[in-house]
């Protein structure tokens, strides 16, 4: 059941861009008369209101994502890290350990789950969902279906899922869900093609629409990978791009920014690039990224880590906020978040509270980053190492 303060609200009438003037040329190349005037509405749906108030929500101070949507198959890979089979009952186990973690409302305002999670249990059988809600932790639903080759690109990717997402979407806010993600990803090394881009963007977009439709605030993700060589310059260059197209099918698609959330990846240089970016020099790129392609309509950034080392993402998410932003900029991490759990838990009932302390430990360090006062005194040598892995999958 879903928690009351994330229950459907009727919205307003109708909002409008205004009104915009349609010239026809009348003989003279100067010369033009109007002969209507249209009206171009940004889709209100009856769910408008719940979607702005939904992300406020999400976007709050000091808090941020917990993204543990992992597929079974990619989670399967992070139980064999710690030594245990990929089941249904230790993958319930890992997942009861995060979103059981008292205090975690304090630091984490969204949780995206995988479909699994989002319909089971704890062990003494409270749903998930309710365990999030109880800590004012709005629950979230990965939605997409995986990526796929795309025919005639640089042997890029396109992103499934499309066929069927309305009627999905409607089930998973009757279980109680709020927002939804959908990753697709621009390969830089592959180009990226215009062909890719463009599909990408418009996967997005028309993922955005239906999730609005029915009452899901759609976390808009186009990662840019950060396999390659090249430059922060070159990744500030796509980056621009692939954003600029998205907001523009976006518009197209009538998605009301109000309710949408970003997911984008950092803009720094590819991980095999010989020089490694400061903080400092990470928010400014990416922030000059994000002020000329974001509306500030738009109520939060999310960032993926991507990779990133727990310490890396965390000081740069807190160089982004050492002044003022137009939107609220924060977190929406998993391994930058679990890495440390799972190695401090280890799969053992006894180490289940030293594992909740991690998680803690690096969500009240990320919501330190989003209010800027993040120092990085005291962390462990683990949290300094990266996990960038080359062509990476969920």
């Amino acid at each position: 059941m879903a928690c009351a303060s994330f229950t459907k609200l009727n919205a307003t009438s109708s909002q409008w861009i205004g009104h915009q003037s349609f010239g026809q040329r009348t003989g003279s190349s100067s010369t033009y008369s109007v002969t209507r005037r249209v009206s171009l509405p940004i889709r209100a749906g009856s769910y408008t209101d719940e979607l702005v108030k939904t992300a406020k929500t999400v976007a709050s101070p000091g808090r941020g994502i917990l993204a543990i949507d992992e597929s079974n198959a990619t989670c399967g890979k992070r139980l064999a890290s710690i030594g245990l089979d990929n089941t249904e009952t230790n993958r319930q186990a890992y997942r009861q350990l995060l979103l059981t973690t008292p205090g975690l409302g304090e630091y984490i305002s969204g949780a995206i789950l995988f479909e699994e999670t989002l319909y089971q249990s704890t062990t003494d059988g409270k749903k998930f969902v309710d365990c999030l809600c109880d800590q004012n932790i709005v629950p979230g639903i990965k939605v997409d279906k995986g990526l796929v080759p795309l025919p005639g690109s640089n042997n890029e990717s396109w992103c499934q899922g499309l066929d069927g997402l309305a009627s999905r979407s409607a089930e998973y806010y009757k279980q109680g869900a709020r927002f939804a993600k959908w990753r697709t990803v621009v390969s830089i090394p592959c180009g990226p093609s215009a062909l890719a881009v463009k599909e990408a963007a418009w996967g997005l977009a028309r993922y955005a629409a239906i999730s609005q439709d029915n009452g899901l605030v759609p976390i808009v993700e186009p990662e840019i990978l950060l396999d390659g060589d090249h430059p922060i310059e070159r990744t500030l260059e796509v980056a621009e791009k692939v954003w600029s197209q998205v907001f523009f099918y976006l518009a197209e698609n009538n998605v009301v920014f109000e309710g949408i959330l970003l997911k984008p990846s950092m803009v720094t240089p590819g991980a095999e690039h010989k020089e490694k970016a400061s903080p400092e020099t990470v928010a400014k790129y990416t922030l000059t990224m994000l002020k000329r392609r974001v509306p500030p309509a738009v109520p939060g950034i999310m960032f993926l880590s991507g990779g990133q080392s727990e310490m890396e993402a965390t000081l740069n998410l807190n160089a982004m906020n050492q002044s003022p932003n137009p939107w609220h900029v924060s977190f929406s991490y998993a391994r930058a978040l679990q890495n440390s759990v799972l190695k401090t838990w280890q799969g053992r009932a006894e180490n289940i509270v030293a594992g909740q302390k991690a998680l803690l430990e690096r969500a009240k360090a990320n919501s330190s980053a989003q209010l800027g006062k993040y120092s990085g005194a005291g962390e462990s040598d683990d949290a300094k190492k990266g996990m960038f892995v080359k062509g990476y999958t969920y």
